[in-house]
């Protein structure tokens, strides 16, 4: 079961936005990953929590995220839906996308969207749509993002042979691209986020 802390920035400017405390691993209805966010060091003051789970298909089963004293409770249903909650409590929104799955600041989204994606390095660039919360008020955003697996190589570790696979990401309405490496499920290195701490070795997926 990994367990580490990534740093989060912002990818233009490198300011500290928050530290990611983590732990994910295989489950009886496919992955999980469960985070709490906190300000970067010293102060470690809570910032709001992530919890993923995903099917055997890389579907969102489950997704609850706090941030702000707001709430998003979502799922895979009939694309993908979901109920954000203001900090009073007092109010509710719906939201349903014909989308494939969601996207946000934490890792956890990338490698959600690889695993449902399930590229080789023979597939075709592949479109997949995306709704996305970002902020402290988790507001929604429906966009198209563009992946494709570039390369998957296998390194030698103390721990046993070590796949990473970099993919290149494309926003399709801006054309701006980065990379993404992603071990397993733990992601290595992408625009905004460094692995900082990795007590125990990524999951290696076996399909």
């Amino acid at each position: 079961m990994p367990k580490g802390r990534y740093s989060l920035h912002d990818p233009h400017d490198h300011t500290p936005l928050a530290e990611e405390h983590f732990h994910c691993a295989p489950g009886p209805h496919g992955w999980r990953y469960v985070a709490q966010l906190t300000t970067p060091a010293p102060e470690n003051d809570h910032l709001g929590s992530v919890d993923l789970t995903l099917d055997d298909l890389g579907r969102p089963l489950r997704l609850e995220l706090h941030s702000g004293g707001w709430q998003v409770r979502g799922g895979a249903l009939e694309g993908v839906t979901w109920v954000r909650t203001d900090p009073t409590g007092e109010e509710a929104t719906e939201g349903t996308v014909a989308a494939h799955t969601f996207t946000g600041n934490s890792p956890a989204f990338l490698v959600a969207t690889a695993r449902l994606l399930r590229l080789t390095t023979t597939s075709p660039p592949t479109r997949v749509r995306l709704v996305s919360f970002t902020g402290q008020a988790l507001a929604p955003r429906t966009l198209d993002q563009q992946w494709a697996l570039r390369s998957s190589e296998t390194h030698a570790t103390d721990s046993g042979p070590l796949t990473v696979d970099e993919y290149l990401v494309g926003d399709v309405e801006t054309g701006e691209q980065h990379t993404v490496h992603l071990a397993g499920d733990v992601i290595l290195s992408a625009p905004g986020i460094e692995l900082e701490d990795l007590e125990t070795p990524p999951t290696r997926f076996t399909d």
